[in-house]
């Protein structure tokens, strides 16, 4: 199946593979990335892969731009695209839900992560 993510031993291989296609069409909203920031808009669709590969639960935070989701795996808190914040993040832990990460994304773009993550499309041009 060309959706299945290939396997990663920890969420920070997961995080290097992941922030190598992270893009415009992959952000949500569609376009509201920047090369210079590549996690920005990432954090719902992350956060979903995230728990596909580990398990564990889906937090979010309330900030001043709107809910930013992020993981609880093992518990231990890892937040794959907090380097879109230029500051530190005053974390609310609250607890969400997959419908909630993933209505602040789409059905497509997390499919288009997740093929882009796939063993096959590593060296794909």
């Amino acid at each position: 199946m060309p959706s299945e993510i290939r396997p990663f031993a920890k969420p920070l291989d997961l995080y290097r593979a992941v922030a190598r296609v992270w893009s415009a069409d992959t952000s949500s909203p569609t376009g509201a990335w920047s090369s210079s920031n590549p996690a920005q808009n990432h954090c719902s669709i992350t956060s979903l892969v995230a728990q596909d590969c580990f398990g564990g639960e889906i937090l979010c935070t309330q900030t001043s731009g709107g809910t930013h989701f992020y993981n609880l795996i093992d518990g231990v808190k890892w937040d794959l695209t907090v380097s879109q914040f230029p500051e530190p993040m005053p974390y609310d832990d609250t607890l969400a839900s997959r419908e909630q990460a993933l209505a602040d994304t789409s059905e497509e773009k997390y499919k288009l992560i997740k093929e882009r993550l796939a063993p096959s499309s590593t060296v794909e041009a």
